[in-house]
């Protein structure tokens, strides 16, 4: 299950537990809430420019894909998982 952020969910520990997705929850993830907000902000940027998924942005990827960095990631792992979701993202189109 690719979100709309091109993350695979179904290789997530906290799917069906804890959470079933951005296009379910409307991108309010639990995690959303250590950054200030109640929406992941990649979520409420693709439902702000009405499109499926950042695939059909033409900014693929943005600032904002680095700047949600998990903290428990390397810079290299950050960037690794980046590279991994532009190419699912480009496969939907």
């Amino acid at each position: 299950m690719i979100e709309v952020c091109g993350a695979d969910c179904t290789t997530c520990p906290d799917y069906q537990k804890t959470c079933d997705g951005c296009r379910k929850i409307q991108g309010k993830v639990y995690w959303a809430a250590m950054i200030g907000t109640d929406v992941c902000p990649i979520y409420k940027c693709v439902s702000d420019k009405k499109l499926a998924h950042c695939g059909q942005c033409d900014q693929l990827p943005c600032n904002l894909y680095f700047d949600l960095k998990d903290p428990s990631y390397s810079d290299e792992e950050h960037k690794k998982g980046i590279q991994l979701r532009v190419v699912r993202l480009k496969e939907l189109t």
